[in-house]
C-alpha cells in the first residue's frame, strides 16, 4: 500500500522532513516514489515551514494512498483540502 509520510533529513538537532509517497514496507528514510513537499519545524519567522503540492497530494489520494497521522495533522492545520 502507498502511504504519504515524513522522511527525516537535516543535521542533528536541526530536523528537516520531506513529505513523500512511498510503499508502506520501505524504511522511513529509505526509497520513495515521489517527493511532494517538505516540512521544516525549526524554520524562522520569515521562512516557509511547510510546502505541499496540492495537485500531487490529491492525485495520490485518488489512487488510494493513505496519509500518516502526522501528515494528516499538518495538512489539516494548513487548511489544504484533500
Amino acid at each position: 500500500m502507498v502511504v504519504i509520510r515524513l522522511a527525516r533529513g537535516g543535521a542533528k538537532k536541526r530536523p528537516f522532513y520531506n513529505i513523500v509517497a512511498t510503499d508502506s514496507r520501505n524504511r522511513r528514510d529509505g526509497r520513495f516514489i515521489e517527493r511532494i513537499g517538505f516540512y521544516n519545524p525549526v524554520a524562522s519567522e520569515n521562512t516557509e515551514s511547510l510546502r505541499i503540492s496540492q495537485a500531487r497530494l490529491n492525485y495520490w489520494k485518488d489512487v488510494g494512498a493513505k496519509l500518516s497521522p502526522t501528515v494528516k495533522r499538518l495538512v489539516g492545520s494548513r487548511k489544504i483540502s484533500i
